[in-house]
């Protein structure tokens, strides 16, 4: 794998969160949005907070950057504010993703951790948590899709379903 190869894995990540936020958790009610859903962290808020601020950690850490606290998703009561933080963490991963070298994947991030690993690591926690948001999201009775790679490597749009 080449710097070219998990760009592109990370526009992947970046559309399939961008989807899941505009077909999907925007059509929930204010209320929806913060309601409890039995399973992980717990409300689709809560997941969107966390799967941002975890990418955020990450890539803060690959950027040389002080790591930013765990973030209590509080103070976060509104889609609006849920999406503006996510539209920044994105654009710092994407300076990152911009800038990034073949040679840097296989630099320590840590002893015994490349770079290569933490990035493999992001990407696969964002599946994770998008398959847990697809579920509760699916039990508030959302819209959801197929978010396999598959479809995206090959341009082919999402199909929304409600089953």
């Amino acid at each position: 794998m080449d710097a070219n190869g998990f760009r592109n894995l990370f526009e992947y990540h970046f559309t399939r969160n961008r989807e899941l936020w505009e077909h999907c958790i925007t059509t929930l009610t204010p209320d929806q949005f913060l309601q409890e859903v039995n399973y992980s962290i717990g409300s689709m808020r809560n997941q969107c907070v966390h799967l941002l601020n975890i990418d955020e950690r990450w890539f803060s850490g690959l950027r040389g950057l002080p790591l930013p606290d765990f973030a209590d998703p509080q103070p976060y009561t509104d889609f609006a504010s849920v999406r503006s933080k996510w539209d920044a963490v994105e654009a710092g991963m994407r300076e990152y993703l911009a800038e990034l070298k073949d040679v840097a994947l296989n630099e320590d991030f840590m002893p015994g951790v490349k770079v290569w690993q933490i990035l493999f690591h992001v990407l696969n926690h964002g599946t994770d948590h998008r398959s847990q948001m697809l579920a509760g999201l699916h039990s508030l009775g959302a819209p959801t899709f197929a978010q396999d790679y598959f479809f995206f490597a090959n341009d082919m749009p999402i199909k929304l379903t409600r089953d």
